[in-house]
């Protein structure tokens, strides 16, 4: 017996009126249809619900029929949608009996007559459908662009002298056929185009300096030096975004600039591989356009490279002149110079820019508390209730993705930021370090949390590095300035030490909420060692107010007894936070992990502070949306949880609340105070349930019951001698 198929139900939304009206619009079945029976009609509609009002609520464009009548406007005016709404036949259903909330069981009884139309499965991507009718047109008109096309003209159509008309511009909006010299002087204000020769079979390439372009430095387009000096040997490579290009390049010997050869370049928009005698440039907007991709989708500059060739010559014939090394160099001096120029640096006459301070070129997190900026003048008056307000939330944690295999050094590559944006200044760092290699990490007292036990572990062979680690905004998601640094030998506190202090030692602000993973270990003798390091720190004035929390994923991997001092959800001004922003952070980061750790010191970390600034940058921009879903979402709910607070409060004893307030407030303004929402569960010892098992035994012989084995045995001394052999074989076990 076939088996009868449940009906689909259509799912289910909000009432809209609009969506009403829309029902009065039903029309009937064409004739051309196999017309339903009792005059059914089309409801072009499929997701519905009913509300309380009994409005029903569809949307979407499946279509199905009922044999309900519905009445249809006899005007051809959209319909008013209060008025429709009152007509709809759902209004009867709803309002007969209590099973009409339940849509599906009204449908599948048979009480509402509702029969799906026939309807055709989405058919996808309709242009896509579409084009398919059209590909031998696409492709006819991508094999002219191969030969002359419909261009039977022999000759210039620029010209008066009848030249012969032989070469095209690739690059061009026009693709007509010019002479030699009208493709030149067409040229002159665009010298990086592609030409291709009609060799009379076919288009061969060619470029504009074989036809006599020249690139004049020094001067207007079109306007000659007398005293031109050509590039060395004459061999000038251009990297544009298209191809890599040789171009006949001269500068400007006359006079008219004083300006040296690297200048003349910049100045036409050429950034120089070398400032002394240069053969090789690249076009701002190909380094413009690197720098965006590499943030985009961690791009490398050897595939980056790699495309460009490959687009100048693909067949592997005519290969261009390699210019890697030089476009690497390039890259990186341009993020440099973009980093100093966001930055606000370059504008003094009597300081340079690579005099820039510690953290200066970071991107700060505007929504972050910070004084004689963003705060009001007597934010230090705050009353304790509503400090939170101004505390700052800051979460560390370590990457050990980020690694870096032991090449290069510090003096052959030292890198161009130091310590100007995320990353701490090296040399310093690394004396810290050095004057505290042989101190031991204590063991973790909590969970074995890898971070402390396995702190001392020396790197892998080949690395320099295991990872790094880093200081971050725990609210908004963003990198702090001077707070990021390389781990040597797993994440111990020392690292962790100099990074807070680095992050905070500018630091006015006296509430902190500290998020971290281990922060049940680290705060242990946290204020000893950042009073050893920097006895004006912020964080250790006895005026400053620190909260230590445990991140929310890491947080049940923590005994009970952390788990609740260190949550999140019971901190005050912790709010909806979950400490996880690092984590975050380093989703983005971890893709460039296999270039970076194969790069010198100085060219990782500067690389890496590149992609730390763009994160922070776009976190600037999305800043306003977020922060208004955020808001969105605390008004919308704020209303359900005081109402589902009070309900919980009126079925308590008033008492036991009035108690419980009270330690939870004493809690929350010294959480030196016990815990109350710490579990206490008291064990009775070994020995007292041994005096109770004797007690019991006792009582059962006065009453004359009997059950041990013999004099010197009963049943308690058997039980613990079972315990007793246990513990013993456990403790001498090859497993222990």
């Amino acid at each position: 017996m076939k088996r009868k198929q449940k009906m689909k139900v259509p799912k289910v939304f909000d009432y809209d009126p609009m969506a009403s009206a829309g029902i009065g619009e039903s029309q009937r079945l064409s004739s051309s249809s196999a017309a339903p029976e009792g005059g059914q009609h089309v409801i072009r509609s499929t997701n519905m619900k009913f509300l309380p009002s009994g409005d029903l609520r569809i949307e979407s464009n499946p279509v199905f029929v009922t044999s309900t009548p519905i009445q249809t406007p006899t005007s051809s005016a959209t319909p008013d949608p209060a008025k429709t709404a009152d007509r709809l036949p759902w209004n009867s259903w709803a309002a007969s009996e209590p099973e009409a909330d339940d849509f599906s069981y009204r449908v599948e009884s048979g009480e509402i007559p509702l029969q799906f139309m026939e309807t055709t499965e989405s058919s996808g991507d309709q242009a896509l459908h579409s084009w398919m009718g059209h590909v031998d047109s696409y492709l006819q008109a991508l094999i002219t662009f191969e030969g002359r096309g419909e261009q039977s003209v022999k000759t210039c159509s620029k010209c008066a002298k009848m030249n012969p008309s032989l070469y095209r511009c690739s690059s061009c909006l026009s693709s007509e056929f010019l002479c030699n010299t009208c493709i030149v002087s067409s040229h002159r204000e665009t010298p990086l185009h592609r030409i291709k020769f009609w060799n009379g079979t076919f288009l061969e390439k060619t470029s504009l300096k074989t036809l006599g372009l020249r690139i004049q430095l020094g001067h207007v387009v079109g306007e000659e030096c007398p005293y031109p000096i050509a590039a060395r040997a004459d061999d000038f490579v251009i990297i544009d975004i298209d191809a890599i290009h040789s171009v006949g390049l001269d500068f400007c010997e006359c006079g008219k600039t004083a300006n040296s050869q690297y200048l003349q370049l910049l100045q036409h928009r050429f950034y120089p591989a070398t400032s002394d005698q240069p053969k090789s440039a690249a076009t701002f907007r190909l380094l413009e356009v690197f720098e965006i991709l590499q943030y985009e989708s961690k791009l490398s500059v050897y595939e980056f490279y790699q495309a460009v060739a490959r687009l100048t010559d693909n067949t592997g014939l005519e290969l261009p002149k390699n210019r890697y090394n030089a476009l690497l160099r390039m890259t990186h001096e341009w993020r440099h110079l973009k980093l100093l120029k966001r930055s606000g640096l370059g504008h003094s006459p009597n300081q340079s820019a690579q005099g820039a301070q510690e953290g200066e070129c970071a991107v700060l997190c505007p929504a972050c508390p910070h004084p004689n900026i963003n705060m009001p003048p007597n934010w230090e008056k705050e009353p304790e209730e509503t400090s939170y307000i101004h505390a700052l939330n800051i979460s560390v944690d370590a990457n050990f993705r980020l690694k870096r295999k032991d090449v290069s050094n510090d003096q052959a590559d030292p890198g161009l930021s130091r310590g100007f944006s995320y990353f701490v200044e090296h040399e310093d760092f690394k004396q810290f370090l050095d004057n505290r290699k042989d101190e031991v990490e204590p063991k973790s007292t909590c969970s074995r949390h890898d971070a402390v036990n396995l702190a001392d572990t020396r790197p892998g062979q080949g690395f320099a590095s295991t990872g790094v680690a880093t200081v971050e905004c725990a609210r908004h998601n963003m990198k702090r300035g001077s707070a990021v640094g390389d781990l040597q030998r797993g994440e111990r506190y020392c690292n962790i030490d100099y990074l807070v202090n680095q992050s905070l030692r500018h630091s006015q602000l006296k509430s902190f909420l500290f998020s971290y993973d281990i922060a049940c270990q680290y705060s242990i003798n946290c204020y000893k060692r950042l009073e050893n390091l920097n006895p004006g720190l912020c964080l250790i004035q006895p005026n400053a107010k620190v909260r230590f929390v445990v991140p929310k994923f890491h947080l049940p991997a923590h005994i009970p007894a952390c788990q609740s001092r260190y949550a999140f959800m019971l901190t005050p001004g912790a709010g909806l936070g979950d400490g996880e922003a690092p984590e975050r952070g380093w989703g983005e980061a971890n893709p460039l992990a296999t270039s970076t750790r194969e790069m010198g010191p100085g060219s990782r970390r500067d690389t890496l502070d590149y992609n730390f600034g763009d994160y922070n940058w776009r976190k600037v921009v999305k800043l306003g949306d977020f922060l208004l879903r955020k808001l969105t979402a605390a008004a919308t709910d704020f209303p359900e949880q005081v109402i589902s607070h009070q309900e919980l409060e009126d079925v308590l004893d008033k008492g036991m609340l009035a108690s419980w307030k009270i330690e939870v407030e004493a809690w929350e303004r010294d959480p030196s105070k016990p815990n109350p929402f710490e579990i206490k569960v008291d064990k009775p010892t070994q020995a007292a349930v041994r005096r109770q098992l004797a007690e019991e035994e006792r009582n059962m012989l006065d009453d004359g019951l009997d059950f041990s084995l013999d004099d010197t045995t009963s049943q308690s001394s058997l039980i613990l001698m079972g315990l007793d052999i246990e513990a013993n074989q456990y403790v001498t076990s090859p497993h222990f």
